[in-house]
C-alpha cells in the first residue's frame, strides 16, 4: 500500500531510465521510463522537471502522461533546445526527474464528465481519464489540435473507454474550428456533464473556465506555465487566486483589510485550480 509518507518521500530527483521511445508524429515524441517509485506516486495531473542529461539547459516541466507500477511515460512537443535534447534520447539513457510535484485533478466526484484537451494539454489527462472510467464516469473527451495529424493518441483514448469528440483549426477532422464550440454545442444537446476537467494553451482554458460558469458546471483547470524552479521557491509561475481558496498559500501572510485575491504558485498550489476561483 503506498502512503502518504511515501509519496511525500517520492517527490524528489529519481534516476529513471529510458525504457521506450515513440514518435506520435514529427516532433511529437513518447519516452517511457523505469521509474518504480514515480509509477507508484504520480497522482493524476501531476508533472516531473525532466532534467536533460547534458547539464547545458534548465530542467523542462513535463506533464506525467502514463503512470503504472514501475514506469511512467512522458508525451511532449519539440518545441526548444531542451525538448530537443530530451527527443535525442534512446532506450537506455539515464533521465533525471524531480517530482512527482503539484497538485492534480480531484476525481472523486462526476459522474458525466468532460474533459477538454488542447495541443500538448492531451499528455496531462490520460491519467484522470483512466481514474475516472474506473469508477465507472462516463467521460467524453474534447480534443483539439491545428490539423489531424496533431491529433495525437486520439485512439488511446477510445480504446480506454472515452467518448471523443474532436476539432481542428483547419477542419481537417472533426469540428471545424474551436474545440471549446464542439463542447458549447454539445452541452445544450446532450445530458448535462456534471465535471469538467481541461489543460491546454491558456486561451482555451479561459474559454472553458467563461463556459463551465454560465452553465454552472464545476471545472478544474490545469494551467501552463513555464516554471524556473518547479517547486515554489522562486514565485515566478504565480496566478490570482481568491484568498478563501483551500489552494491558497499562507505566505505572505494576509494583511488585515486587504485584497480578497492572493497570487498562488502555479507549479506548487497548482497547476490544477478550480475555475471559478480563478481571478484572471
Amino acid at each position: 500500500m503506498v502512503t502518504m509518507e511515501m509519496l511525500s518521500a517520492a517527490a524528489r530527483v529519481h534516476v529513471t531510465t529510458v525504457i521506450g521511445r515513440r514518435e506520435l508524429a514529427p516532433d511529437v515524441i513518447v519516452l517511457e521510463l523505469h521509474a518504480p517509485e514515480l509509477g507508484l506516486a504520480t497522482r493524476p495531473g501531476q508533472f516531473v522537471m525532466a532534467i536533460p542529461p547534458s547539464g547545458e539547459c534548465a530542467a523542462t516541466a513535463l506533464g506525467i502522461y502514463e503512470a503504472e507500477k514501475d514506469r511512467i511515460s512522458l508525451l511532449f512537443f519539440v518545441c526548444g533546445k531542451r525538448t530537443s535534447e530530451l527527443a535525442s534520447m534512446r532506450v537506455g539513457d539515464r533521465l533525471d526527474c524531480s517530482g512527482p510535484l503539484g497538485n492534480g485533478f480531484d476525481i472523486s466526484r462526476g459522474t458525466n464528465v468532460a474533459i477538454v484537451a488542447g495541443g500538448v494539454g492531451i499528455a496531462s489527462v490520460l491519467l484522470p481519464a483512466q481514474a475516472l472510467l474506473r469508477t465507472g464516469a462516463r467521460v467524453t473527451l474534447y480534443y483539439g489540435a491545428r490539423s489531424s495529424d496533431r491529433l495525437v493518441e486520439a485512439d488511446r483514448f477510445a480504446s480506454e473507454g472515452c467518448e471523443l469528440r474532436v476539432a481542428t483549426d483547419d477542419g481537417s477532422n472533426g469540428h471545424h474550428g474551436f474545440v471549446t464550440e464542439r463542447l458549447t454545442r454539445d452541452q445544450h444537446a446532450a445530458d448535462p456533464f456534471d465535471m469538467i476537467l481541461a489543460c491546454g494553451p491558456t486561451p482555451m482554458l479561459r474559454a472553458v473556465a467563461r463556459i463551465a460558469g454560465e452553465l454552472d458546471i464545476p471545472a478544474q483547470l490545469s494551467l501552463e506555465e513555464t516554471f524556473a524552479c518547479g517547486v515554489g521557491g522562486c514565485w515566478g509561475c504565480v496566478v490570482p487566486l481568491v484568498r478563501s481558496s483551500a489552494q491558497a498559500p499562507s505566505f505572505p501572510p494576509a494583511e488585515q483589510n486587504g485584497s480578497d485575491v492572493v497570487y498562488a504558485r502555479v507549479c506548487k498550489e497548482g497547476p490544477v485550480f478550480w475555475a471559478h476561483e480563478l481571478r484572471w
